[in-house]
């Protein structure tokens, strides 16, 4: 009798597939709860008081991480960046942003990140985008010694004058030797730590890095995220 009530308490207890169920719902529930807590739309970027273009309701928010002494960079701005401007910001699908990541020449690209964001908070939005391309129009083919000392600022105040008055380009040079402007490429900076971005152009679309290499895929990538 004794051993009949030992073998049904025996059977009641919970059998180690009801444990490692119960484990696995657990782990389930903890990962989907993860996952609702992750950002919708990538790496939340702080697009207050960075330069520009398109519609400001616009879904799809692209990233370029630049440096003015990068051919690659220049290279984009000529060849890739009209493509993305015909189709997605002059189409409304998109807005297209330019932040500094000046890690080339360590004094010539700080100097060109920080004298144009004084162009683009003194001067305005579209000022900004017409020294931003003269800049890399100006860029050398070449990038060795003839390109060393490039973005001084007498070259960059020069530059400025192509696409605004002197006066303003006497105004920008005053403020930028009181060095206001510094903050702003720094928060850029602080975007390129966070991300671990090694390189320029480096492109984002609505906070998710672009990992490809042709132009199709760069409108797939944009095309899904307007969706």
């Amino acid at each position: 009798m004794a051993k009949k009530q030992k073998k049904s308490a025996a059977n009641k207890r919970p059998s180690k597939f009801l444990y490692w169920m119960i484990g696995l719902i657990v782990v389930c529930i903890a990962g989907l709860v993860i996952l609702a807590n992750l950002p919708k739309d990538g790496f939340d970027f702080d697009y207050a008081d960075q330069p520009f273009l398109g519609e400001k309701s616009a879904d799809v928010s692209i990233v370029e991480f630049g440096d003015y002494k990068c051919p690659v960079c220049k290279s984009f701005t000529q060849s890739f960046f009209p493509l993305i401007e015909k189709d997605f910001i002059n189409t409304g699908k998109a807005k297209f942003y330019f932040m500094n990541y000046p890690f080339i020449h360590p004094a010539d690209s700080t100097r060109a990140a920080v004298f144009a964001e004084a162009v683009y908070t003194e001067l305005g939005n579209d000022i900004f985008w017409k020294f931003h391309e003269k800049l890399y129009d100006k860029q050398p083919d070449d990038t060795s010694k003839e390109n060393v000392e490039l973005n001084t600022e007498e070259f960059l105040t020069d530059t400025l004058k192509e696409v605004t008055s002197e006066e303003n380009a006497a105004k920008i040079a005053s403020i930028y030797k009181e060095n206001k402007y510094q903050k702003q490429v720094d928060k850029d900076l602080s975007y390129v730590e966070e991300l671990n971005i090694t390189g320029t152009p480096t492109i984002y679309v609505n906070g998710v890095k672009f990992e490809g290499n042709t132009y199709e895929e760069f409108q797939e990538m944009v095309n899904k995220a307007a969706k």
